[in-house]
């Protein structure tokens, strides 16, 4: 599935960039060719003006000056004398283009109003037509003169605009071609990239959806295996198997209440319920409610809180009470007989932290994230009904709620400690 949705996906950026950048490009290539043209034109109407300047200026026109210009701007000229061909014509070897200029001057007559063929000898100003026909530019003109009138017409071929502009697409298309080919070699990893969240989410909800089913498969099968034998048992054992379907019953409702939990966090529905709360009194509360559990699991519990008085926090107390609960819980099962736990509480610049420490056997530096995912165990041998792996998940959802940390280090001798650390509003006098 996710294969196919990844060759969509860099089919479609793909081609919607691809599509941007053609459009673009054509949109670039126009500009760029209408200014070449422009450029073009203007340079041929200025140089065609200076060489209609420099024929009012002379009095002979000489072989090389003819040279001259036609060479330097690749121009065919032809001038006559008062209807006569100049001489050059007739000895220079030029292959002039005879149609063009044929047409050059029909167009000039016909469509600019300039004859070259009729005028009045007693013209006194230069007079011109600047044009454009297939193939070439053009430009004609009579120039008045002691001995009558000279007839010129000037033709620029656009032979070499035609390739000038032919390799400008070629450059752009080629730029073009090299933009969609790395369009699509992006797309490719930048789609995969996209995808590998949703990979990893698939197969997170896959791997929930699996720990969840076998969690509720245990207490399922006690609960239908004790139901079965009552009918069949004395009224002694018939009260045995009702309370252990009770049991786990109750164990069925936290596991689904925790799930809940997560839900409501994935979907941030989960609410805090916000209050001045004294933390150093929470920390003494649920010291007062572990005192007893610990002394039975011969465990010794201690309660560190700071010299001097902290300011309340504005937090949820009972969702915090929660997460003091899991860490507590979490350390009793794991912390043998004879064992340290210890609550303490301390202020750090813009924040207060409460530790919860032991001296237990730790948690492994390639295990101090991976516990704080969904149903992980670090001792997956222990058969522990009260815990689901899902406790550590919760308390860091509550931590994220407060926009606060959970994290978890080694005790100095051997041993976790995790630490909450809840951050200070602006107005706190932390």
């Amino acid at each position: 599935m996710f294969r196919k949705l990844h060759l969509q996906m860099t089919v479609f950026s793909a081609s919607i960039t691809s599509a941007i950048l053609i459009v673009m490009a054509a949109a670039c290539l126009l500009v760029a060719e209408s200014s070449t043209k422009k450029n073009s034109y203007a340079s041929f109407l200025n140089n065609a003006r200076t060489c209609i300047t420099q024929l009012e200026e002379q009095t002979a026109i000489s072989h090389r000056w003819l040279k001259t210009v036609m060479n330097t701007y690749h121009f065919q000229i032809e001038i006559q004398d008062n209807g006569r061909s100049l001489y050059f014509y007739k000895t220079a070897r030029q292959e002039s283009d005879t149609d063009a200029l044929k047409k050059a001057r029909s167009l000039s007559r016909d469509s600019y109003g300039l004859s070259l063929e009729n005028y009045s000898r007693g013209q006194k100003l230069t007079k011109s037509a600047d044009f454009q026909f297939p193939g070439y530019y053009a430009c004609t003109a009579l120039i008045p003169h002691t001995d009558g009138i000279l007839s010129m017409v000037i033709l620029y071929p656009l032979a070499g605009l035609q390739t000038q502009l032919h390799a400008q697409r070629l450059a752009f298309g080629a730029a073009v071609l090299a933009a969609i080919a790395a369009v699509i070699i992006f797309s490719w990893f930048f789609t995969r990239k996209m995808i590998r969240p949703l990979e990893k989410s698939r197969a997170e909800q896959t791997a929930f959806i699996a720990a969840a089913s076998h969690e509720l498969r245990s207490p399922l099968a006690v609960i239908r295996s004790s139901v079965s034998a009552i009918p069949k048992a004395s009224p002694e054992r018939s009260e045995v198997f009702v309370d252990m379907s009770l049991k786990e019953c109750d164990r069925m409702a936290r596991l689904i209440q925790d799930m809940l939990s997560l839900s409501n966090a994935d979907n941030h529905t989960w609410t805090l319920e916000t209050a001045p709360c004294e933390l150093d009194t929470l920390l003494l509360e649920t010291y007062e409610k572990y005192e007893a559990l610990t002394k039975e699991k011969k465990l010794e519990l201690s309660v560190s809180l700071p010299e001097s008085l902290l300011p309340p926090l504005e937090c949820d107390a009972g969702k915090l009470a929660q997460v003091l609960s899991i860490l507590l819980d979490n350390a009793i099962s794991y912390v043998p007989e004879g064992g340290k736990i210890r609550l303490s509480l301390k202020k750090e610049p813009g924040a207060a932290v409460i530790s919860v420490a032991d001296n237990g056997p730790g948690i492994p530096d390639s295990e101090k994230e991976a516990v704080f995912q969904r149903f992980y165990r670090s001792d997956t041998s222990r058969n522990d009904k009260q815990h689901f792996g899902l406790g550590l998940c919760i308390a860091r959802e509550i931590a994220l709620l407060h926009n606060g940390t959970l994290t978890v280090s080694d005790t100095a001798g051997g041993g976790a400690v995790f630490s909450l650390r809840l951050p200070r509003a602006e107005n706190s006098r932390y």
